[in-house]
């Protein structure tokens, strides 16, 4: 998960970046030095903490892609990341907060396995909305199009160089 924002992070603030080396090694460092961290002391409050701060760092930049892009699919992209992210937070507090009284149901909603998926397509529709930015960064006209009519992705097509 702190992988997948500090990827976010990179790519987001990328194009501002006077030094092309330096973002990228500072991220792989930061996070191998998180990884570490949190194999040895298993971080528990801390890493969610941690990971709601990089999801902050990254919603100003993504709401400026959001204002600046008018593709009608592209912006669906991004409520579907928000739609997501909000019903996964849900699932995951439902989950948390009333495990015992959900122990005593007849019917167990799993909440945390929820959780799980809603998060995977998550981070698929906020690769997918990014993907679509950077391909419109560099002028390579990108397009959403449907795999099976429910699976959206991004199609490029670069300039042809002279």
């Amino acid at each position: 998960m702190v992988w997948e924002m500090l990827l976010y992070i990179y790519i987001l603030y990328s194009p501002d970046w006077h030094y092309r080396s330096t973002m990228p090694t500072f991220l792989f460092f930061y996070g191998a030095g998180f990884a570490i961290l949190h194999a040895l002391f298993r971080f528990g409050i801390v890493f969610k903490i941690h990971y709601i701060i990089l999801s902050l760092l990254c919603i100003p930049r993504m709401y400026k892609y959001y204002i600046h892009t008018t593709d009608v699919s592209a912006k669906w992209l991004a409520k579907l990341y928000l739609v997501t992210i909000l019903l996964a937070s849900i699932c995951w507090l439902f989950d948390r907060l009333l495990c015992k009284e959900i122990s005593f149901w007849y019917f167990n909603p799993q909440g945390h396995a929820f959780w799980h998926v809603l998060m995977g397509f998550n981070s698929y529709f906020a690769n997918t909305f990014l993907m679509f930015c950077r391909a419109q960064q560099r002028g390579w006209d990108p397009k959403v199009v449907h795999f099976l009519v429910i699976f959206p992705y991004v199609k490029i097509q670069k300039p042809k160089s002279q």
